[in-house]
């Protein structure tokens, strides 16, 4: 019997006409691994929500939920809460205490645990998640990635039967995210745990999972091993487009007999590579940078810290971008990326050193002048920009940019608290784009976003670039830099430690870099993008087979 099954199920939010999920069935046997993927507003976000029933939004829910062959609906309140655990997108969003001791202990304390129950449950959790060496600290003093990993913490103590997480490393950089993935895993591994869930970052997700459930328009397009949905995706380039690097590769180059079959790891991505091309051309001709010579935004010798005895979080940074670039700024949870962005937007002051937009001290823009028609920035919680009960009125009287990447017109009766991550981001981006800046700042502006999004949103910002506009953006996704940044910088420790073109910055950089950089390793010298790799295999052409 199934540990988990799902049965018709279809959802509709209140107040809309249409489903977001439609007769939805799958089974999921005890300590499956299962990936949820499909492109923003496929319904991901309302699926997994509806597998937790004190999740479920509002709304008309129809269909069957089993687990252990029994309805959800029926499970006690304590049965209910403690059976199936849910991580969240946002960390802070479920993190309810103080403290990161009382956090851990919050959940046995409200099913009645003792306390004798209570301190073994903790104590031995905070062991096995490492959380020992940050045990008292302030849960507003973490960083993302402690955040996160606090967060499965505090819903493993619980000790669940099924583990649901929604997009869990959205907001995390590459090697937090890494090892939060290397977590999931050893708790799937260790406990015959099982774990659903939903990630576009799908590089170190479906090299290990079982099966795929691959949703498209609120629909199960596919629910079957990584192997068998792969081979069923050519022609279906949006879809592609979510893969890993190495299952794109593959397809873009399209074998002819197709009898190698598709990698899905970037291990198996540089077999195939080394296997089946030449090497005799090593690299691509980078492209040229030029810039204007006049400074867009200039950091000289700040220092900032968010209390008079608190650590430094800037240590004299020094930074400047130039007008017109597409700037990008990558580096560590905590590392001061977002704290350079709300200096630049005069929102925080440096104690020391001086900010400049377009050559004038940020002291010197009087009377709200810097954000009219000069600087606008997008933060990490795009929700704060929201003001109103539907997207229609969110949207009334803006204009939304030329060429911008997403269409409202199917989600304009709904509440913008509603909207996927995705779709929450494309309203909030073109909001802010109303304002038409000079100068634009975002903060993680593809989180939650699928590929075909993102794509959208690189045109986007290249045509806002053409019309003048210089971009700053502070990302954790590589991919994103790599195919859209002019230059790119690594913060460490309050500081930029290195600043350079997107080619020289991810073949230098051993984590900091790109799925392809990695997997062409010791077969192409600089191929940092997808096209990269595809120009350079089908320029040394196929390997003779003996």
């Amino acid at each position: 019997m199934a540990q988990l099954e799902v049965r018709n199920l279809s959802f509709s939010y209140s107040g809309s006409a249409k489903d977001t999920i439609s007769d939805i069935s799958f089974s999921v046997n005890k300590g499956q691994f299962i990936a949820v993927c499909g492109a923003t507003g496929s319904g991901k976000t309302t699926l997994l929500r509806c597998l937790k029933r004190e999740l479920t939004p509002l709304g008309d829910l129809r269909g069957e939920i089993l687990l252990d062959g029994v309805s959800t609906n029926e499970l006690s309140d304590k049965a209910a809460a403690c059976s199936i655990g849910y991580v969240m997108q946002r960390p802070e969003e479920q993190i309810v205490t103080d403290k990161v001791w009382h956090e851990l202990a919050f959940g046995l304390e409200n099913i009645g645990s003792d306390q004798q129950s209570i301190r073994r449950r903790v104590s031995e959790m905070a062991s096995y998640f490492g959380i020992e060496q940050w045990f008292d600290l302030s849960t507003v003093e973490l960083s993302g990635g402690q955040k996160q990993l606090l967060n499965l913490a505090s819903v493993m103590i619980m000790n669940p039967d099924v583990l649901i997480l929604d997009e869990p490393t959205a907001q995390l950089d590459p090697i937090a995210a890494a090892d939060f993935l290397s977590t999931l895993k050893r708790l799937n591994r260790d406990f015959a745990l099982t774990i659903i869930v939903a990630e576009h970052r799908l590089e170190d997700i479906i090299p290990d999972c079982e099966k795929i459930l691959l949703m498209d328009k609120g629909r199960r397009m596919y629910y079957d091993s990584p192997d068998a949905a792969v081979q069923n995706l050519c022609g279906f380039d949006e879809l592609l487009r979510a893969m890993p690097s190495a299952v794109r590769l593959y397809n873009e180059l399209t074998p002819d007999d197709r009898e190698i079959p598709c990698p899905l790891s970037i291990r198996g991505g540089h077999e195939y590579i080394a296997g089946a091309f030449k090497r005799d051309i090593t690299a691509v001709k980078e492209p040229k940078h030029s810039r204007s010579a006049e400074p867009a935004l200039q950091f000289s010798e700040c220092f900032f810290r968010y209390g008079r005895n608190a650590s430094d979080v800037l240590r004299g940074l020094d930074l400047t971008i130039y007008s017109g670039e597409l700037f990008f700024i990558l580096g560590g949870n905590g590392s001061g990326k977002t704290t350079s962005l709300s200096i630049a937007a005069g929102l925080n002051r440096c104690y020391s050193g001086n900010v400049r937009v377009f050559g004038k001290k940020i002291s010197d823009y009087k009377n709200g002048s810097l954000y009219d028609g000069c600087l606008a920035m997008l933060s990490q919680d795009v929700q704060a920009v929201f003001l109103h009960p539907t997207v229609r009125e969110e949207l009334e009287g803006i204009e939304i940019a030329e060429n911008f990447p997403f269409d409202f017109s199917h989600i304009m009766d709904m509440h913008p608290y509603d909207l996927s991550g995705g779709q929450q981001q494309m309203l909030a981006l073109a909001k802010v784009l109303s304002a038409k800046p000079k100068l634009l700042l975002l903060d993680e502006p593809t989180k939650g976003l699928d590929s075909q999004s993102k794509k959208r949103t690189i045109e986007l910002l290249r045509h806002l670039q053409s019309m003048g506009m210089t971009v700053v953006v502070v990302t954790h996704d590589v991919e994103f830099a790599a195919e859209c940044a002019d230059r790119c910088a690594l913060f460490f420790r309050g500081e930029i430690t290195s600043v350079d073109t997107p080619h020289r910055f991810f073949s230098e950089n051993s984590f900091y870099t790109t799925a392809v950089s990695r997997m062409t390793r010791g077969i192409y010298d600089n191929a940092v993008t997808l096209s990269d790799a595809a120009e350079l295999c089908r320029a040394n052409g196929r390997r003779n087979r003996k």
